[in-house]
């Protein structure tokens, strides 16, 4: 065979060879595909039947909830009720009025609000055509329904869940599912009076808790900006390392520094300078440090916001919480929205981290406003679940019983039969509007009930026997100290009521 012809079978060879091996890769592609639809289908399958049967396979289903959710029992709703009272009359004290806003949002509504944590929103699968996110917190929801509304002041608090795809810790109070507890003032009004009072409500609550000791430290966004800027910062990461000294309140600043300079990419001797700075704390003496630093004062945002911290400051002494506040400037608050003074309340003992924490936000409601109409707001939101940890460990190490329920008096009988005049007797009582419940049973034990109102504090019993309902009276039985006396049953409410009154 001649080298020519040789040449042309092996270029046919070669061209059959390729449209084989196209024809091969396309077939294999396709098998890929269906493999992976099928594996996916089966690892879902194999994980529904892991949650059922623990991998055993036999079909038994294992309760349990969500990773970083859990259930509450009726002794620590008890305390979460009385919380969620006191923060409530203390928002009410300052005029706050109450909305409501969907648990879920527009995912567009919620991206580029929260640099870096924008990673943990949760995303919904489509539903019929809206991209939609569990809201990740309360305050981008408030704007977005400012803006709609076309608002131009309110005063609000709200009190619902949010959720975030964080690394759970019940140690820490940190959860997916949470609740929140926000009070915003939204409206063009004089600087730093609704920023000062921000800091007077979360005093009030905490100092009503009773948590001990507390600080809020308070910086402003101006003269973190005006920092980084004086120290050399491109000004294209300015957020990114304020989400990085943000982190001081947790980790030790030469973490910090390895992060800005080998993630990144700052450059050493510019994260020293911010390292000098981020080190200062105090009170209006800082503002006078600072002011008299000519590297610092040269800078506009530094001296407009170093002007404002002296009157946030001079509002506080006012208010009466000069002594909890502390300027710091180590604290960034890593949230892209914020504008102004932002705070964060720490106890002084514990390390569950923030209490409370908040700020000025001027351009957010802009942000959604189709005509960039911009309504400043400023607001502050409690660590409700830190707070629940702390409460509910304080009982626990108290080692009594939480009471659960509010009823007033138990209707007993001492004999058998007096079911009808039990009901009758609660019938007037509930008419009354006190709070009264009985045995389901049509003759229990006058000991099991006795027993009862021991087991969960009711503090008053009322016994029915059949010599005081041939006499018009019953007896009303003190549960702690035992003490009966007979009560006629005109007079039994008013009787009930001041007895009610004299154990506050």
């Amino acid at each position: 065979m001649g080298p020519a012809l040789r040449l042309r079978r092996l270029a046919g060879w070669a061209l059959l060879g390729r449209g084989k091996l196209d024809a091969e890769v396309a077939r294999l592609a396709a098998l890929r595909a269906s493999l992976c639809s099928d594996t996916a289908d089966g690892g879902d399958k194999q994980r529904h039947q892991s949650a059922r049967s623990g991998g055993g396979g036999g079909g038994k289903l294992i309760l349990k909830t969500a990773k970083g959710t859990r259930d509450f029992q009726p002794a620590q709703m008890a305390i979460r009720e009385r919380v969620f009272n006191t923060i409530v009359q203390t928002f009410k004290r300052h005029g706050a009025e109450t909305i409501d806003t969907p648990v879920f949002e527009l995912k567009d509504v919620l991206t580029g609000k929260y640099g870096e944590d924008s990673k943990l929103i949760y995303d919904l699968k489509d539903q019929g055509g809206e991209i939609l996110s569990l809201r990740y917190d309360l305050t981008v929801p408030f704007a977005r329904y400012v803006a709609m509304n076309k608002i131009s002041n309110i005063k609000r608090y709200q009190i619902a869940k949010v959720y975030r795809r964080d690394q759970p810790s019940q140690a820490r109070g940190r959860f997916r599912e949470f609740y929140q507890c926000d009070f915003d003032i939204a409206g063009a009004y004089d600087p730093m009076v609704p920023d000062a009072e921000c800091v007077r409500i979360v005093a009030e609550i905490l100092q009503s808790l009773q948590l001990g000791g507390f600080v809020v430290k308070v910086n402003h966004r101006q003269i973190l900006d005006g920092l980084f800027e004086v120290c050399g910062v491109p000004a294209d990461q300015f957020r990114t390392i304020c989400s990085s000294v943000d982190k001081l309140d947790k980790s030790p600043w030469e973490e910090v520094k390895r992060e800005m300079v080998d993630e990144k990419q700052l450059a050493p001797a510019v994260a020293d300078r911010i390292g000098h700075y981020v080190q200062y704390h105090g009170g209006v003496e800082l503002v006078d440090t600072l002011q008299a630093d000519t590297a610092l004062s040269a800078c506009k945002n530094v001296r407009d916001g170093l002007e404002a911290m002296r009157a946030f400051l001079g509002y506080c002494q006012l208010y009466g919480v000069a002594e909890h506040v502390r300027f710091d400037m180590s604290l960034a608050r890593g949230l892209d929205y914020y504008t102004g003074v932002i705070y964060e309340a720490v106890l002084a003992d514990g390390d569950v981290g923030s209490i409370a924490g908040g700020g000025r936000y001027d351009g957010l409601v802009g942000m959604f406003d189709p005509k960039g109409r911009s309504v400043p707001c400023v607001g502050v939101s409690i660590g409700i679940e830190r707070v629940f940890a702390l409460m509910e460990a304080r009982a626990d190490a108290a080692a009594g019983r939480t009471r659960t329920t509010d009823t007033e008096v138990y209707v007993c009988s001492a004999q058998k039969g007096l079911l009808d005049e039990r009901m009758k007797l609660l019938t007037m009582l509930w008419d009354a509007d006190v709070k009264a419940e009985q045995s389901y049973k049509k003759n229990p034990k006058l000991l099991q009930q006795l027993q009862y109102c021991e087991e969960h504090g009711v503090p008053f019993a009322i016994v029915l026997g059949e010599s005081e309902l041939q006499r018009g009276v019953v007896k009303l039985r003190h549960v702690a100290t035992r003490e009966e006396q007979e009560v006629q049953r005109d007079q039994l409410v008013p009787v009930l009521r001041s007895r009610l009154q004299s154990l506050g």
